[in-house]
């Protein structure tokens, strides 16, 4: 299969890295510092169409393949890691459900103005006890006629102190394990009971609001549940698949990003009066750095391409994800190795690098329990 860029997607490509190099990697470093969500680049990415990249134009989407839009992730995560983790939060979560589960109605009334970036989507599913272990979730939704009344917390949640629509996930049949889960849409300026209890202070991902959320007797009506009683934990895992693909192009951005930099630095740094790109252990250096995000990127757009064509994708992904995530943390520790003690402040960028790669590790989907998915898929 060649998965060299279309002449479409190479344009888009283009236009997102040029955006990325001119607005993005200079306020990168703020970003970081100032640990604020940055509204302004938001703002300006939905201007652009780059908030809802993959859904239909009819509900003012992009109506982008997803090639094009894990090549557009990629490179804003080359930029901002915070920012990447944004978009893939937003787009491929709380995006995805609605695109997948809602009703017309709702793709009308909550998708379109994500996909416009006038409004922030986030997706609630992790709990202080319930992390891989999705079933293990406490919150309850109780049905009271044509209502439904929530109670419990969600936690490590992405743009969940920003977000306009959530998309949330509360057991409706406790006794029903993993069957009964279902899904809702929550609007936090407009339900009383919703509650921000406070964002983690992070090693990196800056920019990027990680939430603690609590419902007290939140009451939604029926229709705002997603698709049927039950189907909330096929839903939510269905999602994650998808976004494992957009994670690992978060992981080759900032991969990336750390090669460029090393690449920069070893040019431009002379020791024993030579530049140390001159020497043999700095260039093997590199040219494993690269191998790692050139095989990393093949993985990621093999799983786009089987998810394009509806093939099965789950084991692809994983694999996507896990070794995407990784190279994303080697590279970034060889960047600072590379730039020696200059790397270890935040004088330079790839110490940012570093931060920012750990959580491709740990989110949707944690390396070991990705290992798990990978080995069932193979005796399956």
């Amino acid at each position: 299969m060649d998965f060299s860029p279309s002449p479409e997607q190479q344009q888009i490509r283009e236009m997102v890295s040029e955006f990325v190099d001119e607005e993005v990697v200079p306020r990168a470093d703020l970003i970081d510092e100032s640990d604020e969500f940055p509204w302004k680049l938001v703002e300006e990415m939905g201007e652009l169409g780059l908030m809802g990249m993959p859904f239909p134009e009819e509900y003012d989407g992009a109506g982008l393949d997803y090639h094009s839009y894990a090549l557009a992730l990629e490179e804003i995560s080359r930029g901002s890691g915070g920012l990447g983790t944004i978009v893939a939060a937003h787009t491929s979560l709380a995006g995805n459900m609605l695109d997948s589960y809602g009703n017309v109605d709702q793709k009308q009334t909550y998708l379109a103005p994500l996909n416009r970036g006038t409004d922030i989507g986030a997706f609630a599913l992790s709990e202080a006890g319930a992390g891989s272990d999705v079933p293990a979730m406490d919150t309850v939704a109780e049905r009271e006629g044509d209502t439904y009344v929530i109670n419990g917390g969600k936690l490590w949640i992405s743009n969940g102190s920003v977000a306009d629509t959530i998309t949330l996930f509360a057991k409706t049949d406790p006794g029903a394990d993993n069957k009964g889960i279902s899904s809702f849409i929550v609007q936090p300026d407009e339900d009383p009971g919703f509650h921000v209890e406070g964002t983690e202070d992070k090693l990196g991902d800056k920019g990027c609001p990680t939430a603690e959320l609590r419902f007290d007797d939140l009451e939604l009506p029926a229709e705002r549940r997603l698709g049927d009683e039950g189907d909330g934990f096929r839903q939510a895992l269905e999602t994650l698949n998808g976004g494992r693909i957009t994670i690992a192009a978060r992981g080759v951005g900032i991969a990336r990003a750390a090669l460029e930099a090393a690449l920069d630095y070893a040019q431009d740094r002379e020791q024993f009066g030579q530049p140390i790109g001159d020497f043999q252990s700095i260039q093997h250096k590199l040219a494993d750095m690269d191998t790692k995000v050139q095989a990393a990127r093949l993985l990621m757009h093999r799983a786009a391409d089987r998810k394009i064509r509806g093939e099965g994708f789950i084991k692809q992904a994983a694999q996507a994800k896990l070794y995407a995530s990784e190279v994303s943390r080697e590279v970034a520790n060889e960047g600072i190795q590379i730039h020696g003690g200059y790397g270890y402040v935040k004088d330079f960028p790839v110490e940012r690098f570093y931060r920012d790669a750990k959580l491709n590790e740990i989110y949707e989907g944690t390396s070991e329990i990705l290992r798990n998915t990978i080995a069932h898929e193979l005796f399956d």
